[in-house]
């Protein structure tokens, strides 16, 4: 390529860029200059009297400086909101406050009323700001409603309405209700007279929720484990969450019904009444030493299919719950909204929903210190499985009165080598005496599932949010009497007294019912010994220690019962000189046989003779 022509490409690029320069600064003095007419217009309009104030966008002023640079949009109604002053309303019950702005028409803040945070301080689901809900749309060209004030063109003490008007003639409208004694506030988001406006190609819109969710209880540990982000598909039993103190994200590909923001104790959830399409969720936790206090930022990207019920017309309908998590409030709304509360697998959800929770109740209607309530309880359930554990302790007791034969049994086998005819002496003692050493295991698996029932349901009961109950003044969270300033690894930056003394009566108890066992020479006894007296105890306080104080409580009652129970059948029930009786009588005997052992050795028989019979007849 020679010297003109290079020269002849860089003065063509020169006039195509001069000429579009021109062109955008012109068409930018164009729509500057509409909009002054525009403003005029509306001001003369609102001076007549012909269109009320309180109805239409504020207006750019004419004084704004240079430098602050105003959107151009191609609907010169969507300039002059891009440019109105954002306003603030509210919408309040007995229950719920809702501030919303006209920013995007969008909730700005939501106080849950009657509740506090652990600082005594007003309680929101998000504070100022910390809200966003935007509708993405093209309208000939992309807009975000956030960038936009809408107008407020009706209000009353139950309902919003704000508009956001175009040129030619439609608008978007969001309208917001709160009923009374309720903490669902019900939302319509609308099209209207928007089929020339939105293209007919146009098949779905995108909807933003964000939220940042302060913290609210006293401990950071225990409330982040129990916060989540909660999806639900029509027609399933139970929500997918993703969360419990851990940063996360899904994308998700189906349709699906609602979503949940829940902090350990109150939820943002939203529900779409057609059902979402598609969409992606995720939540991030703060550190615990942010400075704001926040908890966490939960998002989920929503798309939505336009249904147009008109050509024109096109609108979708959400519910958006802002409130505790209460089993029977969100029950009551029969949409499985009570299955993010983290009551356990089918198991122990079953017995905490038509056992642990109805007790509780009913307990409630006529006590008002729970920590009576949890005492009666857990009294309750122990005389209830007491049938079941009733053959382990007197296991224990018989093998406590049998001490003296197992010292005897140590004695003439203190080898090794002779570990098989101790252990073979061992099981003879046990037989004679009608003693079964694997007698505790099947009541301990049918009370495992209670005792995580409880595990599950004391930290996640609202009822015991802030409730003081001796020296802890929540029940919901850790009691600490000693606070150490900073961070103990495994510890944390307290001690718990409900947890240590949990601890020690564990301890007790373990050292109580091992008394009974034979100490032996067996490693693996050995180690078993050391597991249920020391390291149980010791991984429970490090455990409870940052746990509710409630579920502390409960261990240690159910450890201190259990201790009397035994107690009581050492003394009372299984009397040490019967059994001792009974082996003394039975030596020399032969072994009885259990039912079990007899049915065994004559089905043997039987096979033998089969078999005899059938190699007679060969030889036949």
């Amino acid at each position: 390529m020679d010297k003109n022509s290079i020269v002849g490409l860089i003065l063509i690029a020169m006039v195509l860029f001069g000429f579009t320069y021109i062109q955008k600064r012109k068409y930018q003095n164009q729509m500057e200059a509409q909009a002054v007419q525009d403003s005029i217009a509306l001001a003369e309009s609102i001076r007549r009297g012909d269109v009320p104030a309180a109805d239409q966008p504020a207006v750019i002023p004419d004084n704004q400086p240079a430098e602050i640079q105003v959107p151009i949009y191609k609907d010169t109604m969507l300039t002059m909101a891009s440019a109105a002053d954002e306003m603030f309303y509210t919408l309040e019950n007995e229950l719920l406050k809702v501030t919303f702005t006209s920013k995007g028409a969008q909730p700005y803040s939501a106080q849950i009323k009657g509740y506090t945070n652990y600082d005594k301080t007003d309680l929101y689901l998000f504070k100022d700001g910390g809200n966003k809900y935007e509708v993405n749309v093209y309208t000939g060209e992309y807009i975000k409603t956030s960038d936009f004030s809408f107008s407020l063109v009706e209000s009353s003490d139950t309902k919003l309405v704000f508009r956001l008007p175009f040129d030619g003639g439609g608008y978007i409208e969001q309208k917001y209700e709160l009923p009374a004694d309720s903490y669902m506030v019900n939302n319509t988001l609308s099209f209207v007279g928007m089929g020339s406006i939105i293209p007919g190609n146009v098949s779905n819109i995108d909807i933003d929720f964000a939220t940042i969710i302060p913290r609210m209880e006293k401990g950071y540990k225990n409330e982040s484990q129990y916060s989540k982000l909660d999806y639900y598909f029509s027609g399933e039993k139970k929500p997918v969450e993703i969360g419990r103190g851990r940063n996360n994200s899904k994308r998700i590909d189906s349709k699906l019904s609602w979503f949940a923001f829940q902090q350990q104790f109150f939820s943002y959830i939203v529900r779409a009444h057609d059902e979402f399409a598609l969409g992606d969720v995720s939540i991030d936790f703060f550190s615990q030493d942010d400075p704001s206090r926040n908890l966490m930022t939960c998002k989920a990207e929503m798309r939505m299919e336009l249904q147009r019920q008109t050509p024109d017309n096109i609108e979708m309908g959400f519910d958006m719950y802002m409130g505790p998590n209460h089993y029977q409030t969100l029950q009551s709304y029969d949409q499985k909204y009570e299955k993010i509360i983290p009551l356990g697998g089918w198991l122990v959800g079953w017995f905490t929903r038509f056992v642990i929770i109805p007790m509780f109740n009913f307990f409630h209607r006529f006590i008002g210190s729970y920590g009576l309530i949890i005492l009666l309880m857990t009294l309750v359930i122990k005389l209830v499985v007491l049938p079941f554990t009733y053959k382990s302790f007197a296991s224990s007791a018989k093998m406590a009165a049998l001490r003296p034969f197992m010292d005897k049994i140590n004695a003439k086998y203190p080898k090794q080598e002779d570990a098989m005819k101790k252990q073979q002496a061992t099981m003879d003692l046990y037989k004679r005496a009608g003693v079964s050493p694997m007698g505790g295991c099947l009541p301990t698996l049918l009370t495992f599932p209670i005792l995580w029932a409880m595990f599950r349901f004391f930290p996640a009961s609202i009822e015991l949010r802030q409730q003081p109950f001796l020296w802890a003044k929540d029940l919901s969270a850790y009691d600490s009497i000693i606070e150490f300033g900073r961070r103990i690894p495994l510890l944390g930056d307290h001690l718990s007294l409900f947890a240590l003394l949990m601890a020690v009566v564990m301890w007790v108890y373990s050292k109580y019912t091992l008394s009974s066992q034979p100490a032996g020479d067996d490693p693996s006894a050995q180690s078993m010994r050391f597991m249920s007296l020391w390291m149980m105890p010791i991984m429970m306080f490090f455990i409870c220690n940052n746990l509710s104080s409630a579920l502390s409580y409960y261990y240690l009652l159910s450890q201190l019962i259990a201790m009397l129970e035994i107690w009581i059948i050492r003394k009372f029930i299984v009397k040490p000189e019967a059994v001792v009786a009974k082996v003394k009588a039975s030596e020399g005997k032969p072994i009885p046989k259990s039912k079990f052992q007899q049915r065994l050795e004559e089905a043997q028989k039987m096979q033998q003779m089969q078999a005899r019979n059938q190699s007679n007849n060969k030889k036949i």
